[in-house]
């Protein structure tokens, strides 16, 4: 028999709290934390409140379970775990001003144990918790940082004058804090209430109600309760550590073409991912819909077996365990990494992943298939320029094979990286007339050069005046310097967006020294980006602050031999 009622938190202290497997983790933000204790502080202090007026909180959907060793009642979390764990979090700064024996209640989700912490003593013991301990478990560092949270609000409010903040807070809190306390029927099933009730919720995510699906204990028939509990224990565990892989940024650009997808707030949990990706390999996603991939799975379930939640279960783990191994393979890595970021699905690409050998074979045919294309003739403006010039820094560094390091794609997809002139076109320089003697003294004409009497008579006369110069004048000597203009493939390069913006039109030897200054303080420059402001590709090193003719021939020959190599 279900049992509606409110109780305030006084009457929740000494009772034991069990999170199981299907829920969602620990979720809520420091702002919402803060807003709680906004609200119960300004329902405490309001004007005209009456004598039995009492602040309520959303519900509480409990299911008692059985105790164990004496311990006192035991009550199985179905909806509103997350205001549970807030509430128990500012109990945890109260405690001391409580005169009951008992400060608080207990909590513990049943999959954040593991052999050197569990959930219980990470709680009961949060005050001595450090971020260190926290970031080891996505759940514990969102309930660290909203303890953080509550206590720096107790002090904020102690500095503004309420010195005795606590003891004003604690009794009203305890005694006129209410939630709705709504106890369901201990012979119904948990997983059965926890969907329903949850369906109807926006915040809800298709993750969390397949995740409800493979846990849902009606699908193991003729098993004994022990086992369903192991069973269910043992795919929320898994569960965890894929979603665990999938937080690392690595991993997760690594995988995604699909820049929409790289929003957290589109994806809360990462795991949902792979769910999409199975749906669309095996029938087309309703966008419109946004439980489509839950729908999918639902459908999955038709027998309510034990079979099926194996089968697609061991699916899922196929194919998280093969996206792993692309990721550990070096070699796999890098040739995946560049597919999927030149638009290619990764669903195409695990249809194809069978033998390991043909596997690679069918990679490089479809690299092939994007930069086999006349180099001499791309210019800034084509979109192969970008998909020649990553694979370029990509394939060298795989043609290190002693090295373990590895393309960062992660920074490739989230620093909007840009195709970059390597020198600066003539038309594009745009320098105001009283500042261009200063420009060309400080670019060019300390530079050593062979230059024709008619220049070498114009910049003799810029360096014994810094008065403004004939705006032709300027012009010749700037394209004789820099050369004609260059659109080529031969004088671009790939950088990221903000250090390509800091250049603007930069000379060549203003480039490199930035090139080499964001080098020392770590930005990541791209390996053929930093070999051509080095040098590295040219056979003739007699101007090193200017990319003349032969510097741009010996750069395409080398775009075209990676290209072509094999």
């Amino acid at each position: 028999m279900s049992n509606l009622t409110e109780k305030p938190i006084a009457e929740l202290l000494g009772l034991n709290f069990f999170i199981p497997s299907y829920q969602r983790g620990y979720r809520w933000t420091e702002r919402q934390a803060e807003d709680l204790l906004d609200d119960v502080w300004d329902f405490i202090n309001k004007p005209d409140k009456k004598p039995n007026e009492w602040y309520c909180l959303q519900p509480i959907v409990v299911k008692k379970i059985a105790s164990q060793n004496g311990e006192s009642e035991k009550y199985e979390v179905l909806d509103g775990q997350q205001r549970l764990t807030t509430l128990f979090l500012i109990l945890k700064q109260l405690e001391r001003f409580i005169e009951s024996d008992k400060k608080s209640f207990e909590i513990e989700f049943e999959t954040r144990n593991t052999e050197t912490s569990n959930s219980k003593e990470f709680l009961q013991n949060i005050e001595l918790k450090t971020l260190n301990e926290a970031i080891t478990n996505i759940d514990y560092y969102h309930i660290y940082q909203v303890f953080q949270k509550t206590k720096d609000w107790f002090q904020a409010k102690a500095n503004q004058g309420h010195s005795s903040i606590s003891s004003k807070f604690i009794t009203p809190f305890l005694e006129s804090t209410k939630v709705i306390w709504y106890e369901v029927n201990a012979a119904k099933d948990s997983i059965e209430i926890f969907t329903r009730i949850n369906m109807g919720k926006i915040p809800l995510t298709n993750a969390e109600l397949i995740k409800a699906l493979f846990l849902n204990s009606s699908n193991f028939h003729n098993s004994d309760k022990e086992k369903i509990r192991l069973r269910q224990l043992e795919i929320a565990s898994e569960w965890d550590r894929i979603e665990y892989a999938l937080q690392k940024d690595e991993l997760w650009y690594f995988l995604n073409e699909d820049k929409n997808q790289l929003d957290k707030s589109i994806l809360p949990t990462r795991i949902e991912y792979l769910f999409k990706v199975m749906e669309s390999m095996e029938a087309p996603i309703n966008y419109q819909d946004e439980y489509s991939t839950f729908r999918f799975f639902s459908k999955k379930f038709k027998l309510q077996s034990e079979e099926e939640i194996d089968f697609n279960w061991k699916a899922i783990k196929t194919m998280f365990q093969t996206i792993e191994e692309w990721f550990n393979d070096r070699e796999l890595y890098h040739k995946i990494g560049y597919l999927l970021a030149t638009d290619v699905k990764i669903e195409f690409l695990l249809k194809e992943s069978k033998s390991k050998k043909e596997f690679k074979k069918f990679l490089d045919t479809q690299i092939k298939s994007k930069v086999n294309i006349d180099l001499s003739k791309l210019e800034y403006k084509n979109r192969a320029v970008r998909n020649v010039l990553l694979f370029q820094n990509i394939q060298t560094m795989l043609n290190f094979k002693k090295e373990t390091s590895r393309f960062p794609f992660n920074r490739y997809k989230t620093e909007k990286w840009d195709i970059e002139h390597i020198h600066a076109i003539a038309t594009e320089v745009n320098v105001k007339k009283e500042n261009q003697a200063s420009w060309l003294l400080e670019n060019f004409v300390q530079t050593p050069l062979h230059i024709n009497e008619l220049l070498n008579e114009k910049i003799e006369s810029i360096k014994s005046t810094n008065l403004p110069i004939e705006e032709k004048n300027f012009q010749e000597i700037v394209s004789y310097v820099l050369g004609e203009e260059d659109n080529n493939i031969r004088n671009l390069c790939l950088l990221d967006r903000g250090t390509n913006r800091s250049y603007k039109n930069d000379s060549f030897k203003s480039k490199r020294k930035k090139i080499i200054e964001n080098e020392k303080k770590g930005v990541f420059i791209p390996i053929c980006t930093k070999n051509v402001f080095m040098k590295y590709y040219s056979e003739e090193l007699i101007h090193l602050e200017l990319w003349n003719e032969s510097d741009r021939e010996s750069y395409f020959d080398n775009i075209n031999a990676i290209i072509f190599q094999n």
